[in-house]
């Protein structure tokens, strides 16, 4: 591995706890409480802890995990688009006639 690499991947680790620690816990959490209230609507409260009141919780959760990852998958692509329109607008600077035959 080369130098530039190891701070790449500290990097990347570090953002990768912070997503998991900032973004999808938090995700789980409401989830699972939106799938709570909505098992708590169709069966009734309290909810008792049956196959389908607890696979509507799960559900909640999944649902939760999916909407902040396209949130993520946005953000990330639309950075790379910014990145892409940067990249092919670009305009290479010359420099002046003067310059150029004074470095030859």
């Amino acid at each position: 591995m080369t130098n530039k690499k190891i701070p790449t991947l500290v990097g990347s680790g570090i953002g990768l706890a912070l997503f998991l620690a900032v973004a999808l816990l938090p995700a789980m959490l409401y989830g699972g409480y939106a799938g709570l209230l909505l098992a708590g609507g169709i069966f009734g409260t309290p909810v008792v802890p049956t196959l389908l009141p607890r696979a509507l919780i799960v559900f909640g959760m999944v649902m939760g995990v999916v909407a902040v990852g396209s949130l993520s998958l946005f953000a990330v692509l639309g950075a790379a688009a910014g990145a892409a329109v940067g990249a092919l607008t670009s305009v290479t600077i010359r420099k002046p006639a003067a310059q150029e035959s004074a470095s030859r």
